[in-house]
């Protein structure tokens, strides 16, 4: 933790809370002394004086309120979708993942579903142990929570189409004009760099995030979100709904600003030259990305919508023409290259530098820690710089940089934060678990007054399992140091 940032800014004269009066729940109209044996089939009266309940057939149990977004993932099967259908309706109440304590019991979880979706039961017994915890095998069996935990979020949907859905009605959740985005980027859903390189786009002044398409048609996900979102156009757009990159298909009915399809290194050269025409200046600086590593390229879309630094890619060992050009149409502008020698070699820097611009390094010894190297990096205006507690995360595998791409407006918006990777699905890297402990929030007296963490978790339980999630949820949880 940084020295000159207070873990806790400390309240005097901490009293104590005053005894609750009333009755327990003053929201509630039912009287709250109405017995609780066993129920009849004709419910006695109640023998306080209470008024009478209308006769009914009593409920065996009083169940707690099932969270609205689990709802909504049951209703629509994918979670992703639930988040599109829960973002019209409830305005998007899962921006912060607070709603959904770890772990509830009141929720049936299929936490081995690939797709990550959740049901409920009317018939399943309800059960708790003593401390609320719950882990491994019996967290499943006690219904535990893979859609929110106190400090995650997931995004569980099966595919790069439905992550991207999720991901932008979370941050647009379009119940008024205000909350629609001018536009949305359409990409291939097999276009990885060019999804990372499109993410530029969500930054000021567009503000345009990410779905999928095809050549061939739109998926289900997408052309919800769509009709969800309704980009309408604007000044910052060029009057476009949408910006389609590449070989995709542009929903009836909706103009669009067009890129051409190409390799990755065509298709970024010809972005950066979009979002130069639209924000009117050059950029401050720009991130030079692996062609051939797109696990050492991921962190780029993130940092990218955050702070609309373009992405150009090179190959290992020869810097490709179109990106020489963009690179001296910026010339002078600082380069921040991301990876090791393998994935961009020292040859390519020095072609760069020969440019005309100045380029460091941004790396680690596999995709893993390369990434918490950028979440560190500080550069002066450029970097992330998340060296204490008090951030939000995203964390997707290493190796679906579609996810990477679909998850970069939750860098650029909220708890806005670095992207992360981990590159097993049932264990936390101990490099990534160490970096969370070195970032962990803490408090001496007063924990409303602390800096808190949050992690978006972007995939289903295939790609990033329960049990890990639990793990991160610990290790990001808020916790007492020292005494009073």
């Amino acid at each position: 933790m940084s020295a000159d940032r207070p873990i806790n800014a400390d309240v005097e004269g901490k009293q104590e809370p005053p005894e609750p009066v009333g009755k327990p729940n003053d929201a509630e109209e039912q009287p709250q002394d109405a017995p609780r044996e066993e129920p009849t089939p004709k419910p006695e009266p109640d023998r306080k004086g209470n008024p009478q309940v209308p006769p009914s057939p009593a409920p065996k149990r009083r169940r707690r309120g099932i969270p609205g977004p689990i709802k909504l993932v049951t209703a629509l099967v994918l979670i992703a979708v639930g988040f599109i259908v829960l973002a019209i309706v409830a305005g998007g109440g899962s921006k912060n993942g607070g709603d959904a304590a770890a772990p509830s019991v009141t929720t049936a979880t299929a936490a081995g579903k690939s797709n990550g979706s959740h049901a409920t039961s009317e018939s399943e017994p309800e059960s708790e142990s003593e401390s609320g915890e719950a882990t491994g095998a019996g967290a499943e069996e006690l219904g535990y929570p893979s859609f929110a935990t106190s400090n995650t979020t997931r995004i569980g949907g099966s595919d790069p189409a439905s992550n991207a859905a999720a991901a932008a009605l979370a941050v647009f959740p379009a119940t008024n004009e205000k909350q629609r985005p001018v536009a949305v980027a359409l990409v291939g859903t097999e276009d990885w760099a060019g999804a990372i390189a499109a993410a530029v786009l969500m930054a000021e002044p567009i503000r345009a995030p990410l779905l999928f398409a095809e050549a061939e048609g739109i998926p289900k996900p997408t052309e919800e979100a769509l009709a969800a979102l309704q980009p309408h156009g604007g000044a910052a757009s060029g009057g476009d709904a949408v910006l389609a990159i590449g070989d995709v298909q542009v929903p009836k009915g909706m103009s669009a600003t067009k890129v051409a399809p190409g390799d990755a290194a065509t298709e970024a050269a010809a972005i950066a030259r979009l979002r130069d025409q639209i924000a009117g200046s050059k950029p401050k600086a720009i991130i030079l990305a692996s062609s051939s590593e797109p696990a050492f390229a991921a962190p780029a879309a993130a940092y990218a919508a955050r702070s609309g630094d373009p992405v150009l890619f090179t190959d290992a060992k020869e810097l490709p023409p179109e990106t020489a050009a963009a690179l001296s149409r910026d010339k002078g502008v600082p380069v921040y290259a991301l990876g090791p020698g393998s994935a961009i070699s020292g040859k390519v820097l020095k072609e760069v530098e020969g440019l005309g611009s100045k380029v460091q390094r941004i790396s680690g010894d596999n995709p893993v820690t390369a990434a918490i190297a950028f979440a560190r990096f500080d550069a002066g205006k450029f970097g992330w710089h998340v060296t204490d507690p008090g951030h939000g995360f995203v964390l997707v595998r290493s190796d679906a940089p579609l996810e990477a791409a679909a998850a970069a407006p939750l860098s650029a918006s909220g708890t806005w934060g670095p992207l992360l990777l981990t590159d097993n699905a049932d264990t936390l890297p101990s490099e990534l678990r160490g970096y969370f402990l070195d970032v962990k929030p803490g408090y001496t007296t007063d924990p409303t007054r602390a800096f808190y963490n949050h992690v978006w978790i972007v995939g289903d339980a295939g790609q990033i399992s329960v049990q890990q999630q639990a793990e991160i949820n610990e290790v990001a949880e808020l916790a007492k140091i020292g005494s009073e």
